[in-house]
């Protein structure tokens, strides 16, 4: 289970992000919204490690990930994607893969210089390299140059290095940006396959409110870096605060009478995971 807690980063004296508090638990897909500027990818980076908190803390199955480098943090078990993709362009699809499935396993690879069991684990971490690329259909291009792939397949390619480190917590930044029509649905279906997996957390952040309404179990929202609202997708989208934060529709004086709705921070404090 990912936990934030008053998690709160300071550009000089811009808050970035103030004081966030979330529990992110397996088997749940939350999608992360809000207007540009909200804070959604520096939150992102406060818990994947690429930028320090100012205060607060990140834990993962209760180990507190504080003073750990991003790639710690890869190891601890959060994975992560990025608006634009982070490949190796002059090596093979399966080359990529395998780099992965590499950092992710202890073996041979790791120790001395034994030629058998060095190339024993070669074949090993190769065949589970294919088994990964089998899942994401592109088996029929392990050998192909990451440079010469389409952004459609280099961005299903980063799907399928995150599978081959196994996280626990998946962190999809915009996973479909720079898409045409026809590719956004391929990794849509992968992130659709790893919701199967009841035991892997999924944090999305994601503007096209059609692909969160589809995929979200839970939507929270950001606005100037703080927290709120946080709930249902359906609950959520239709709140006041979120027509107006990130929608820009001002509530109506009946909208904005006090209901049952999705939780909101109160003086800029952030509760807990319902």
């Amino acid at each position: 289970m990912l936990v934030t807690k008053d998690l709160t980063v300071r550009f000089g004296g811009h808050v970035a992000v103030n004081a966030v508090s979330c529990t992110f638990k397996p088997g749940t897909l939350t999608a992360i919204v809000g207007p540009n500027g909200a804070g959604k990818t520096t939150f992102f980076n406060l818990i994947s490690g690429q930028i320090k908190a100012t205060s607060g803390e990140v834990t993962l199955n209760g180990n507190n990930l504080a003073g750990l480098s991003p790639s710690a943090r890869t190891r601890a078990g959060l994975g992560r994607a990025f608006q634009l993709t982070n490949l190796f362009p002059n090596l093979s699809v399966l080359e990529n893969v395998r780099l992965a499935v590499q950092a992710a396993r202890s073996g041979a690879h790791l120790r001395g210089l034994n030629l058998w069991s060095v190339w024993s684990d070669h074949k090993a971490l190769t065949q589970l390299s294919e088994e990964v690329l089998e899942a994401v259909a592109m088996n029929d291009k392990q050998n192909t140059p990451v440079a010469s792939l389409p952004h459609g397949d280099q961005r299903k390619l980063e799907v399928a290095l995150l599978m081959a480190l196994e996280p626990d917590v998946f962190m999809f930044d915009e996973p479909t940006a720079g898409m045409s029509a026809d590719e956004a649905p391929v990794i849509l279906d992968l992130i659709r396959k790893l919701k199967d997996d009841k035991r892997k957390t999924i944090l999305l952040v994601e503007h096209k409110m059609d692909v969160v309404r589809e995929l979200a179990d839970r939507i929270i929202v950001l606005h100037n870096g703080t927290l709120v609202a946080d709930g249902d997708p359906a609950t959520v989208i239709a709140s006041p605060v979120v027509q107006e934060a990130y929608l820009g529709v001002s509530p109506t004086p009946a909208q904005a009478e006090p209901a049952e709705g999705p939780r909101q921070a109160q003086g800029g404090r952030n509760g807990e995971d319902v």
